[in-house]
């Protein structure tokens, strides 16, 4: 079974400050740091989507045998990453997990939880103490269907509610958290 990655880093980070792509926390940058998790947790491909300072981000970044592909509607939200990165996938892998670039607190353990239940029909996501969060794994059988509904900022959020997304419970080997301001950093 084939899982891909699917890194969502196309964001121009407003409330942030800038992109947090090129956000560096303890010596690297959040799309390496990131791709590196996917990476580790066993993901093959993993596709990086690139949207606000794609250049510097390609400029500055080392992201090793990733592909990237460029979303050049990302100021519409991560819904259009989402159908990006999607669409860049094609055949390659029979399930993807995804995983936002502003989620530093995510690691390898708990990205392997949804590779461990990868299937084409597959469809989870996280939970930290109940509240939905990330990693999401969709299955193939659910591309199509998480296309034509992502947009806006909420990506998958209602396609998983109404097609009734397992819950994995991650907060034992991750924090969920997204970090949207410099003060949200741990």
């Amino acid at each position: 079974m084939r899982v891909a990655g699917l890194l969502l880093a196309a964001g121009g980070g407003r409330r942030f400050g800038r992109p947090k792509a090129l956000v560096s926390h303890g010596g690297a940058l959040w799309v390496e740091s990131a791709c590196a998790v996917l990476r580790d947790a066993g993901c093959v491909p993993v596709v990086v989507v690139l949207g606000a300072g794609a250049d510097e981000v390609r400029a500055r970044a080392v992201l090793n045998d990733a592909v990237v592909v460029e979303n050049p509607a990302w100021a519409t939200g991560m819904g259009s990453s989402l159908r990006t990165g999607l669409a860049a996938l094609e055949a390659s892998a029979e399930a993807v997990v995804v995983l936002p670039v502003d989620t530093p607190g995510v690691r390898a353990e708990a990205v392997r939880r949804f590779v461990d239940l990868a299937s084409p029909a597959a469809l989870a996501r996280a939970s930290y103490d109940g509240a939905p969060g990330h990693p999401v794994l969709i299955g193939r059988d659910h591309w199509a269907g998480v296309t034509a509904s992502a947009t806006g900022d909420a990506g998958a959020r209602d396609y998983l509610r109404t097609h009734g997304a397992v819950a994995v419970p991650c907060e034992d080997v991750a924090v969920g958290a997204d970090v949207d301001r410099p003060e949200d950093l741990p």
